[in-house]
C-alpha cells in the first residue's frame, strides 16, 4: 500500500469525527472479548489511567447538527450543548457501548451532567473527578491525587485486574510520545500555516478522541509527512491566535470562515485534552502523584490555577512565540466559563497594542453563517493594519511587560507576498467587505467574569 495523500488522511479523520455511532470504537471493543471503553469529555481526562487499565478512552464531544432537534427533549444544562447532546446520545443508544464515563467538574453544567448520568444509567461506571482550585501541591494537589487514586481503584474493579505502577508508567510514556507529535503538529502549523490548515489540524486532533493513542500517533506522523509533500499556495494572510473555545467545539463552518476571511490560525484551544499538559511527564516514581503534579504545574497557561497575572504573561508569551499579528476570542454563546478570563486577557493585549476581536458562536452549524459575514471585516482590518500591529511601539510594550517579542517578518518577503496576492486576486474571488460588527478594541465589559481561574467556583 502506497503513501496516502493529505486529502486521504484528512478524509479518514473527518469520517471518524462525523461518525455519531462511534464505529471505530465499537470495532475495537468487539475485536476481543472483555475489552472495555470509557467515555470522557474533551476538556481533560487522565487518559493514562484508562489506557493502563487496558481500556479505550473515548472522547464525547458535542452532537452534530442532526442531533440538535433530539437533544432539546433531554435538556440538562442552561443552554449548554455538551451536556444536552451527551444525554441525547446516551438515550438514543449512540454510545451504549461505553462501560463508563469520567466527568471533570469544571463547571456546574458538567457537574449536573454527572449527577444525571448516574440517575439515568445506574448500571454504568461513573466517576466525577473534582478539579482543584489551588495550584499548591500540598493542598489542591493532594486532593486531586486522592481523586485519581479513586478513579484507578474504580477502573481496577471494573476491569477485574490491578493497575500496577509499571502499567501506568508505560502508559505515561506512550502518551508522552503522542504529546510530542501533537506539539509537532502545532509547531509545524505555526511555521507553515498554509500547509496545515486549521480545519485539517482540528479534524486530526479530534480523530484521536476515538482511536487508540498508538494509532493516533501514527496518524499524526502520516499527516505531517503528507502535508509537507503537498504543494499548496502561500497567502499573505494575517496570523492569529484563537482562544476561548473551552469545551464546546465550534462548527467546522466557523473555522473555514475564519480562514476564508484571511486568517492563518497559528494557535488554538480547540482540543484542550490533547494539550493540557505541555511537557513530558516523568514516567518513573509514583505515577499517580506524577499525573497530579503535571495537571497542576505543567498545564497550558496555568488553567488549573488562580494566578491571573501568570496566565496573562503565559498568553502573551504564546502570542509572541507563534508570531501572531492578532488574537481572536471565539466563545460559545451560552458558556460564561469560556469568557471568564477574557476581560483580563484583553486588557493585557490592549496594553501591548496587540489587536484582537471577539465573537460568539452557537453549536448549531446553521448559525455560523452570520459569523462568516461579520468575521470578514475585523480580520481584514487586522491584515491591513499588520504593519502597524508590529510597530516599534508594540515591541517596546511587549518588552516592558517582560515578554520577549517574536522576530518581525522580513519586509521584502512581506511586500513580495502582498504583490503576489494582489496580482492573483480577481473580481470573481473577491470577498464582500462587511462592517466591523464583531470587533472589540478594548476591554470587553459585556463578557462577564474576571481574573482568576476559569475553573474556580465559589462554595
Amino acid at each position: 500500500m502506497g503513501k496516502r495523500t493529505v486529502g486521504q488522511v484528512v478524509s479518514q479523520c473527518q469520517e471518524l469525527c462525523e461518525d455519531v455511532n462511534f464505529g471505530s470504537a465499537r470495532a475495537w471493543k468487539g475485536g476481543k472479548e472483555g475489552l472495555k471503553a470509557i467515555g470522557f469529555l474533551p476538556v481533560y481526562a487522565p487518559r493514562e489511567i484508562i489506557h493502563a487499565a487496558g481500556m479505550l478512552p473515548v472522547g464525547i464531544s458535542g452532537g452534530s447538527a442532526e442531533t440538535e432537534a433530539e437533544r432539546l427533549a433531554n435538556r440538562v444544562g442552561p443552554g449548554c450543548r455538551l451536556p444536552d447532546s451527551s444525554i441525547e446520545r446516551a438515550m438514543t443508544g449512540k454510545i451504549d457501548f461505553l462501560d463508563g464515563m469520567i466527568f471533570t467538574a469544571h463547571c456546574d453544567a458538567l457537574r449536573g451532567l454527572s449527577d444525571s448520568w448516574q440517575l439515568l444509567f445506574a448500571n454504568k461506571y461513573v466517576c466525577c473527578l473534582g478539579v482543584p482550585q489551588s495550584c499548591m501541591h500540598d493542598d489542591g494537589g493532594s486532593i486531586f491525587s486522592d481523586g485519581l487514586q479513586q478513579l484507578k481503584a474504580g477502573l481496577e474493579e471494573l476491569g477485574g485486574r490491578k493497575i500496577t505502577d509499571d502499567d501506568l508508567n508505560h502508559s505515561i510514556a506512550v502518551y508522552n510520545e503522542n504529546r510530542r507529535w501533537v506539539n509537532k503538529v502545532y509547531d509545524y502549523r505555526a511555521e507553515k500555516p498554509w500547509k496545515a490548515p486549521t480545519v485539517e489540524v482540528y479534524l486530526l486532533m479530534r480523530a484521536g478522541m476515538v482511536l487508540q493513542v498508538e494509532d493516533h500517533t501514527l496518524l499524526i506522523q502520516e499527516y505531517l509527512a503528507a502535508a509537507e509533500a503537498e504543494e499548496r499556495p502561500r497567502r499573505d494572510h494575517c496570523r492569529v491566535a484563537l482562544t476561548g473555545v473551552f469545551c464546546e467545539h465550534p462548527p467546522l463552518t466557523l473555522i473555514r470562515s475564519l480562514e476564508t476571511a484571511g486568517a492563518y490560525i497559528v494557535d488554538d484551544d480547540f482540543m484542550p485534552v490533547n494539550r493540557w499538559v505541555q511537557e513530558e511527564i516523568d514516567p518513573s516514581g509514583d505515577p499517580v502523584d506524577t499525573l497530579a503534579t503535571a495537571f497542576l504545574r505543567q498545564a497550558a497557561r496555568s488553567e488549573a490555577g488562580g494566578d491571573s497575572h501568570r496566565k496573562g504573561d503565559d498568553f502573551l508569551e504564546l502570542v509572541a512565540k507563534r508570531r501572531a499579528d492578532g488574537v481572536v476570542f471565539a466563545t460559545p454563546g451560552c458558556c460564561e466559563w469560556a469568557r471568564h478570563d477574557q476581560p483580563m486577557l484583553t486588557s493585557r493585549l490592549a496594553a501591548c497594542r496587540i489587536p484582537y476581536i471577539t465573537m460568539e458562536y452557537a453549536g448549531e452549524s446553521g448559525k455560523a453563517q452570520p459569523i462568516r459575514v461579520r468575521g470578514n471585516g475585523p480580520l481584514k482590518s487586522i491584515v491591513r493594519n499588520l504593519g502597524r500591529a508590529r510597530s516599534e511601539n508594540r515591541e517596546q510594550a511587549l518588552a516592558s511587560a517582560g515578554i520577549e517579542p517574536a522576530a518581525s517578518r522580513e519586509e521584502t518577503a512581506g511586500s513580495k507576498a502582498e504583490a503576489v496576492e494582489a496580482s492573483t486576486e480577481s473580481a470573481a474571488t473577491a470577498r464582500p467587505r462587511a462592517p466591523f460588527l464583531a470587533a472589540r478594541t478594548g476591554g470587553d465589559s459585556a463578557a462577564g467574569g474576571g481574573p482568576g481561574s476559569r475553573f474556580s467556583r465559589s462554595a
